[in-house]
């Protein structure tokens, strides 16, 4: 009985609050996520500002491209344009070194050349050219030794004569008139008026004693309209050496 009185103790376990522990949320987070979420932010950053810089200078481009094409339509009549794009766009698919041919307002532009008369029968001072030889005109007509615009523009005018001054002093007066439907007389565009005395000659000249050749050259730019007549006179038309290289007039448009 006293042996079966005595029991076996019971076991005891104790928790002891204070024991350490590890805390997993806070380990280290991985060191190339802290990297990469510094360099992220200025990347985006230089991907913008390379779009903005790109479209800037293809903007600029554009400007330069359409400038140039503006320079080519206003250089070139409608047709020929139209005949230059065609072309260009054909030229890309060839060879470089291939030139297109282009047909320009130049070729039609209007001028005349009339030489000198052959004689000194002339009619109210008015000197009469010749259609012979050298002497050609293109877009304006000729008419008793009047020149008729057919074409409005700017006009380079010209005029050479030969005199005889063989007399002791005489007034020579040199001018290119023209007639127009705005005014009733003629208008002076450019004058040459000189006093000229015979230049005694030397034994030895070759020239003939009773002869003393001068010559006057006129030029000037003018703008003349649609059926104006341009036309040379002399004061004194007997002193015209005749002549169809000593004399000669012409015109040509400069402008448009």
């Amino acid at each position: 009985m006293s042996e079966a009185a005595v029991g076996t103790c019971p076991q005891v376990f104790v928790v002891d609050s204070q024991a350490n522990y590890i805390d997993m949320s806070n380990a280290k987070k991985p060191r190339w996520g802290k990297v990469g979420q510094k360099f992220l932010l200025p990347l985006v950053v230089l991907a913008i500002l390379g779009l903005i810089f790109e479209g800037f200078l293809i903007y600029k481009l554009y400007q330069k491209i359409e400038a140039l094409s503006l320079l080519c339509q206003n250089t070139s009549s409608p047709q020929t344009s139209g005949q230059t794009s065609g072309t260009m766009s054909q030229v890309g698919s060839k060879e470089v070194n291939e030139i297109p041919t282009v047909t320009t307002q130049t070729q039609q532009r209007p001028f005349a050349h009339l030489m000198g008369p052959r004689n000194t029968a002339q009619q109210n001072n008015v000197v009469q050219y010749i259609q012979e030889g050298e002497s050609i005109t293109q877009n304006i007509r000729y008419e008793e030794g009047h020149l008729i615009i057919e074409k409005e523009g700017y006009y380079y005018l010209y005029s050479k004569v030969q005199l005889d001054a063989a007399e002791e002093c005489s007034l020579i007066q040199h001018k290119v008139m023209k007639n127009t439907s705005a005014y009733g007389d003629p208008i002076e565009l450019m004058k040459s008026k000189s006093f000229r005395c015979l230049t005694p000659k030397s034994a030895s000249a070759k020239v003939s004693p009773k002869e003393d050749l001068w010559n006057n050259f006129l030029a000037g730019i003018f703008h003349l309209q649609s059926g104006d007549k341009i036309f040379v006179t002399l004061e004194d038309i007997k002193k015209l050496r005749p002549g169809v290289t000593e004399n000669f007039m012409g015109a040509f448009m400069i402008f448009p």
